[in-house]
């Protein structure tokens, strides 16, 4: 009875150890994937893998189109349209594959859910397709060359991660810590994708720092 007693004692004092130590990594690589992002969409961008209203300057892209496992978009005669399947994906690939399993336009990784933002005319907020790429409504090619943005919150709040994460094409990562009755949390409890910005339906206004965005959260540069 005594070891028993011992074992739950060292049992109540460690797990709670492990489960922050895990939600404390969880973080540290959703910030890593963020970062690791922003080079993602510079690189895609500069290379011009999508133009797709034909004048010679790159475009910013989704997970789909980034890890190679969808066909980028093309344009036709100076207009966006779908690429063919088989021939227009993105080879070599700059995300690994792993991040184009897109599902209600969302991809998961360590604990995290990430939805990257592209605009459309008024450059209001527009999500990839639900399973991943743009197959009939397509992001404005010229906004397209200047804005995107990315979110990444907790699959669980408190569980597999605290903080909310977000970048786009003027900023470092940025995090709000996500407290509250109601904190960001799972695939229908995310931020919206103007929330961190100043302007409603708006990514090419300024984010919106220290209280002063959509959703009225703090966000603050991580440290």
């Amino acid at each position: 009875m005594i070891v028993v007693a011992i074992i739950a004692i060292i049992a109540s004092v460690a797990l709670p150890r492990m489960a922050a130590a895990r939600l404390s990594a969880n973080e540290s690589a959703a910030i890593a994937t963020m970062r690791a992002l922003m080079s993602a969409q510079a690189q895609f961008q500069s290379s011009s893998a999508v133009d797709s209203d034909g004048d010679g300057t790159g475009e910013y892209g989704c997970f789909a189109e980034l890890a190679g496992v969808v066909p980028l978009r093309v344009t036709v005669a100076g207009a966006p349209a779908a690429g063919v399947a088989g021939v227009d994906e993105l080879d070599p690939a700059i995300l690994s594959a792993p991040f184009g399993i897109v599902q209600g336009s969302q991809t998961t990784r360590s604990g995290y859910i990430f939805q990257i933002y592209l605009p459309d005319a008024a450059a209001a907020p527009l999500a990839e397709d639900a399973t991943g790429g743009f197959a009939a409504t397509f992001p404005d090619a010229n906004n397209c060359e200047y804005m995107w943005c990315c979110y990444a919150w907790p699959i669980q709040a408190g569980q597999t991660g605290n903080r909310v994460f977000f970048v786009n094409h003027g900023t470092e990562v940025l995090q709000n810590v996500n407290r509250g009755p109601a904190p960001y949390s799972g695939a229908a409890g995310g931020p919206a994708g103007d929330a961190a910005y100043s302007v409603a339906n708006d990514i090419g206004s300024d984010v919106g720092l220290n209280g002063a965005s959509v959703d009225a959260q703090v966000w603050v540069p991580v440290q």
